[in-house]
């Protein structure tokens, strides 16, 4: 939640809404069910405070306590909310058809993402009928720092810009392969605003590699990344950044273009 000194003055902030949306966060994969006790934990609540948010969330249908173990989960009516995000999003509407025909072309998954504080969030996705190392749905979140569609959007912002943002990043080692070093992720990000895409290569997740290209709006602002999956079981780099790299590049431009004429 906010901290209290960005919150205590202003007048207009609804303290009880806060403390809801935070127990509806504080249910994730690791927290698949919890007690009052657990989500008073996850909030920083006291367990009153915990029971009134839980039980106003469970009458208005989006959470659901367990009829056995008594324990309290999610319903699907949460996902009404970022349904409507999406189906509100006029970004996601233009793109589909271009990331549609980048998936045939490329014969791979094709992604689109948009940035959120230090992370991309999977707005779109058009999965190929091979095998790919990892699954993620819309929604899904992955750092700005250390994947292709992240350093894609960074790579459009300006520099101070960028660095801040990685400044800012809990840049992590996931795998051996992660670049952590500030300096170094802005040497990628130089690269790739020359050649107007970026690469990965199992920074992440290992086995994975994407190479990806930034969305622009009609200010010539990183709004989105587009994003193919280049597994390395069946790409190496330098035929994923030849071969993906100028139709992910097109793509993204035909995106962007689209955006302009409609904004």
């Amino acid at each position: 939640m906010n901290e209290p000194d960005q919150t205590a003055s202003d007048l207009l902030f609804n303290q009880s809404l806060e403390k809801g949306l935070a127990v509806l966060r504080a249910f994730d994969a690791q927290h698949r069910t919890m007690t009052l006790g657990d989500v008073a934990s996850a909030t920083g609540m006291s367990k009153s405070s915990a029971q009134r948010m839980v039980h106003t969330l469970e009458m208005l249908g989006y959470v659901c306590k367990h009829p056995k173990t008594r324990r309290y989960q999610l319903t699907p009516k949460v996902m009404e909310v970022g349904y409507n995000y999406l189906a509100a999003d006029i970004l996601v509407d233009v793109a589909n058809p271009f990331l549609s025909e980048l998936a045939n072309i490329t014969g791979e998954t094709v992604n689109l993402t948009e940035p959120y504080d230090c992370e991309m969030v999977y707005v779109a996705r058009f999965v190929a009928s091979k095998f790919i190392p990892i699954h993620m749905p819309i929604g899904s979140r992955i750092p700005m720092y250390c994947t292709a569609s992240g350093r894609a959007y960074l790579s459009g912002l300006d520099p101070a810009e960028a660095r801040a943002i990685l400044a800012a990043s809990e840049r992590t080692q996931h795998t051996p392969h992660t670049r952590t070093n500030v300096e170094d992720i802005m040497q990628l990000l130089e690269a790739s605003r020359e050649r107007g895409f970026a690469s990965n290569r199992e920074e992440l997740f290992l086995g994975d590699m994407t190479i990806a290209a930034p969305v622009f709006n009609s200010e010539r602002r990183p709004v989105a990344s587009v994003h193919v999956v280049a597994p390395t079981s069946r790409w190496n780099v330098e035929d994923a950044e030849k071969k993906l790299g100028p139709l992910v590049l097109e793509c993204a431009r035909a995106i962007s273009n689209s955006v302009r004429t409609l904004v």
